[in-house]
């Protein structure tokens, strides 16, 4: 008798959403994908690969935003609608064994506190609750109780900066195969050991290249050496949002509860225990400190990059506060030309964009930018310059464009708000990085093209939303005591005893602590 191939439905949100700038997130800008084209997405559900062999894949709807400010209800409305619809007609063609839930987990919805788990009660209302649901996240997303309790299966990012994206959502999908074709004798739903942290640090302090966040996430494979464990998931949490699922969880899966248990509470326990010694992964200072550096740095420690930190589009930054480049502009090293060649990425300013293109390569323009969307620290920007290049057709910025002020310094301007994490990024605009003496740009830790191509390089401490500085932004709703807000725990240490989660076929009762 043959076996039936397994059917697992595909769906999934993901936004990394600062609470702390003005900045909104629509529908669009989840460029939403849809029944083929949404499993088109992940290389490895294409056919021929194992996975593929292994079971039909099936996509309701994959929508991944840019990280920046809070998705608006309206959107999250149409978005959330819409799967569920898409869900409803697969549900209506076929008998679902299991559905893969691909999600960032730090999306914050206007008006609500835990957006990740709003969604999958309503896919939960769709497919039911035999359906296995295996979710994959990122370490800097949140596990409330209540999600990991509607989860089955839970797989997270170990590495900071996220060069195991692919591997883990890889996992996540091997382990909802593993658990829907399991014997009869074995649990299609593993056991489930939560244990809360009372730690919120911006991933800045807490990159897996440097110590302490190292050891701990080395530390899971001896986790998962512990028997009858399926999977290991530590997450650091999102820093930038002010609800009460903000902070670091463990989670691990099995089937064997001494296992579970344990392993849960000694990641638990490690992570607590090192909570003093994270530190950020570069060299910090203000921007003026930052740069006094890096104008005096000797040849051998160009290009230096600068981290303007506090407007990272990639950690939920608007992208348009003006507010570092424009201390750039004023600095005298670069009045008097004697800085060397510097480039700054990047400031949005749709206008600018167009009338710089208007004019051509070769032309001089003054235009305005920036500060369209956040405009709490600075005002928009008017630069003078020629237009270096002009580059059409980037799927974040649509179109880019280079101007060239003070001579030797390269401001690129964007139609929409983009990252620069790849050298490409800027070769293609004509510039050399690897060749200029200052290179600045909006981001936190260095993502590894960028990490590799700088000679030495330091994290300013800029405003904005993703302030690295998180006692000046306001939390008020976090769950206290919380480390580093509050740091005498010397009298009620916090209880890392692991929580058992009830399968999602069973109620959940208890506090949510």
């Amino acid at each position: 008798m043959t076996r039936r191939r397994p059917v697992i439905a595909v769906c999934g949100l993901a936004c990394e959403t600062s609470a702390f700038t003005p900045a909104r997130t629509d529908a669009a800008a989840f460029h939403p994908q849809r029944g083929p084209e949404a499993i088109a997405l992940y290389s490895f559900l294409h056919d021929g690969t194992p996975l593929a062999a292994e079971a039909d894949w099936h996509g309701a709807l994959i929508g991944r935003a840019l990280p920046g400010g809070m998705v608006t209800r309206e959107a999250y409305e149409e978005l959330a609608g819409e799967m569920v619809s898409l869900l409803e007609d697969v549900v209506a063609e076929h008998t679902l064994d299991g559905l893969w839930f691909d999600i960032h987990g730090a999306m914050v919805v206007e008006g609500l506190d835990d957006a990740e788990f709003d969604l999958l009660q309503r896919v939960r209302a769709v497919i039911g609750p035999d359906v296995i649901v295996s979710a994959s996240m990122d370490l800097h997303g949140n596990v409330s109780r209540e999600l990991a309790h509607m989860l089955d299966l839970v797989t997270c990012y170990r590495m900071a900066p996220h060069e195991d994206e692919y591997a883990t959502k890889v996992r996540a999908c091997e382990n909802l195969l593993r658990c829907i074709t399991a014997p009869r004798d074995v649990p299609k739903r593993p056991l489930k050991a939560w244990v809360p942290i009372p730690v919120l640090l911006p991933g800045e302090q807490t990159s897996t290249r440097d110590e302490p966040a190292k050891s701990i996430y080395g530390s899971i494979s001896d986790v998962e050496a512990l028997p009858g464990i399926l999977d290991v998931g530590v997450w650091v949490g999102y820093a930038w949002a002010d609800a009460p699922r903000n902070r670091a969880a463990v989670l691990v899966t099995g089937w064997n509860r001494d296992s579970v248990a344990a392993g849960a509470e000694r990641l638990a326990r490690q992570f607590w225990a090192a909570r003093a010694g994270f530190h950020f992964v570069a060299p910090t200072g203000s921007l003026d400190e930052c740069l006094d550096v890096a104008f005096t740095s000797s040849a051998d420690k160009r290009p230096y990059f600068v981290s303007d930190s506090g407007d990272n589009p990639t950690a939920g930054g608007s992208g348009d506060v003006t507010w570092g480049l424009a201390k750039l502009l004023r600095r005298q090293e670069i009045v008097d030309q004697k800085a060397g060649v510097v480039i700054y990425a990047s400031i949005p300013g749709p206008e600018a964009v167009q009338k710089a293109v208007a004019a051509g390569v070769g032309s001089t323009v003054t235009v305005t930018a920036g500060a369209a969307v956040d405009n709490l620290h600075a005002g928009p920007i008017t630069l003078t310059g020629t237009v270096f290049s002009v580059k059409h057709g980037d799927p974040h910025a649509h179109t880019e464009v280079v101007l060239r002020v003070f001579e030797t310094v390269y401001v690129i301007l964007t139609e929409l708000r983009k990252p620069y994490h790849y050298e490409r990024d800027f070769t293609d605009l004509g510039l050399q990085p690897r060749q200029a003496d200052v290179v600045l740009v909006k981001i936190g830790y260095l993502e590894p093209q960028l990490y590799d191509m700088a000679a030495d390089w330091m994290l300013a401490l800029t405003p904005g939303g993703v302030d690295q500085d998180l006692k000046r932004l306001g939390h008020t709703r976090i769950r206290r005591p919380m480390f580093p807000f509050d740091t005498d725990f010397d009298e009620k240490p916090p209880d890392l005893s692991a929580r058992l989660i009830p399968m999602s076929t069973e109620p959940l009762t208890g506090p949510d602590d």
